[in-house]
């Protein structure tokens, strides 16, 4: 099985650098960068880190189709693959709705706008010149004028089923979005009802994970990451994990009013063990032996980590790798 790791870039450049440096001495596959306009810009931060590394793959997991239009997504993610020599990966979804609010963008179509998006940016990225009348994108004879420098992998990122069975029909992997093992045993049934997949197709875990000796202090590192998961997790998920409606809504209510802290507090540890894996370090190598017979291919260690990235990072190469 692969290892990824998740980059939240409200970290300063200079410490992803070294960060990224050490995890492709740690050999993990893939690094994965956060696109949301209140941290540094992704595609800044993937060309620094691909100027730093030589080996390990990087994208936006995962960048989204309101904020920018999927032709300059292509151009963005083509440069990351000139600038790596061809080690660029793309992860797409429909954004964080509540993120999307604060900026005046709805999340039209969702589903759609993802495939449309995925679509332009494949025909692009084949130096193709595009046309496409789409319910959500329109092109008019767009073209890239470099080229691409080869095949760019596309990941659709997401927890609930349409999303996920359009990644198991159109994409080259799958980024669900999940951490318990019953939540990852329903997303990767739903990407197979997507249709046949390529025996490459990578089915990733892209857990939250926040690893500390002390229970509690893992659990405070865990809050604020899950309160953006709990606020837009699938009813079902709710559902299965006995967390009531009414604990959400206030969470969601706290982040649609920028209390972020204030979100963090009201999440609970219901909340904290269904959509993180927090606690002792031996807790991760027991959660990733039991998705791995679900068929999953690769694990991405979402935020926050851990107190010490370095040191848990170092653990999880000794363990897992």
């Amino acid at each position: 099985m692969r290892l990824g790791v998740e980059f939240v870039p409200y970290m300063e450049m200079d410490r992803m650098v070294a960060l990224a440096r050490l995890v492709e001495r740690l050999r993990f596959s893939q690094i994965w960068v956060c696109d949301h306009y209140h941290n540094r810009q992704v595609y800044v931060v993937l060309t620094r880190l691909a100027m730093a590394t030589s080996s390990v793959g990087l994208g936006p997991g995962v960048t989204n189709p309101y904020t920018v239009h999927p032709a300059v997504t292509a151009a963005a993610i083509a440069t990351v693959n000139e600038v790596s020599r061809g080690r660029a990966l793309l992860g797409i979804s429909a954004g964080d709705p509540l993120f999307l609010r604060t900026v005046g963008l709805g999340q039209e179509k969702p589903v759609k706008a993802v495939e449309e998006a995925v679509k332009i940016i494949r025909g692009l990225l084949s130096g193709k010149s595009v046309t496409f009348e789409g319910e959500v994108f329109t092109c008019r004879g767009a073209k890239l004028r470099f080229s691409p420098g080869g095949h760019i992998p596309v990941y659709i990122g997401g927890r609930r089923e349409r999303m996920l069975m359009l990644a198991g029909r159109l994409a080259d992997g799958a980024l669900i979005n999940a951490s318990h093992v019953d939540d990852i045993r329903e997303a990767v049934e739903f990407v197979k009802r997507g249709g046949k997949r390529r025996k490459t197709f990578d089915m990733v875990a892209y857990m939250a994970v926040s690893l500390d000796k002390d229970r509690d202090t893992a659990g405070r590192l865990a809050r604020g990451v899950v309160s953006f998961i709990a606020s837009s997790a699938p009813e079902s998920s709710l559902r299965r994990h006995g967390i009531r409606d009414e604990e959400v809504e206030r969470v969601r209510r706290f982040i649609l009013s920028g209390r972020i802290e204030k979100a963090r507090e009201a999440v609970t540890w219901r909340m904290i063990e269904a959509f993180s894996v927090t606690g002792q370090p031996e807790i991760l190598a027991e959660r990733v032996e039991e998705i791995r017979k679900l068929g999953i291919t690769t694990v991405v260690i979402g935020s926050p980590i851990g107190k010490d990235k370095p040191a848990v990072l170092r653990w999880i190469s000794r363990k897992l790798l």
